[in-house]
């Protein structure tokens, strides 16, 4: 069978391609722990409204020393649904953060809440009470 008397097979075998490539390009949250919850209080360092995910780099003191953590968020336009802006954490917030851990134990995590200096408590998953 010729190639040129098959278009739909190739149609059919290019999508298949873009199909297996967008599930992979994705991953799951088994890399963090979700039976534990983490509260780090300190100041952002940065918060990048990026796809695929944001992230808060966030500056901890931890005994007598300023560590950072990299804490994972949803994409931008999750979030943006229940109402969080590019703005929304800003460089030098003071902030408490609550997030599931990496089970490797690094200095990382998955957002749940983020709890401003004014009291604010910010959501990152949709119908989660803080």
């Amino acid at each position: 069978m010729q190639a040129s008397k098959q278009p739909g097979l190739w149609l059919v075998a290019a999508i298949a391609c873009g199909v297996t490539g967008a599930a992979w390009s994705h991953h799951s949250n088994a890399m963090f722990d979700a039976t534990k919850v983490v509260t780090l209080e300190g100041t952002i360092r940065d918060f990048q409204w990026t796809n695929p995910h944001t992230w808060i780099q966030l500056r901890v003191m931890e005994n007598g020393q300023e560590v950072e953590y990299s804490i994972e968020g949803r994409s931008p336009n999750a979030l943006a649904r229940i109402g969080w802006k590019r703005n929304t954490l800003k460089p030098a917030d003071k902030v408490k953060v609550t997030m599931n851990p990496l089970k490797s134990g690094e200095r990382s995590g998955n957002v749940l809440t983020v709890v401003k200096a004014d009291g604010t408590v910010i959501s990152a998953r949709e119908g989660q009470s803080p």
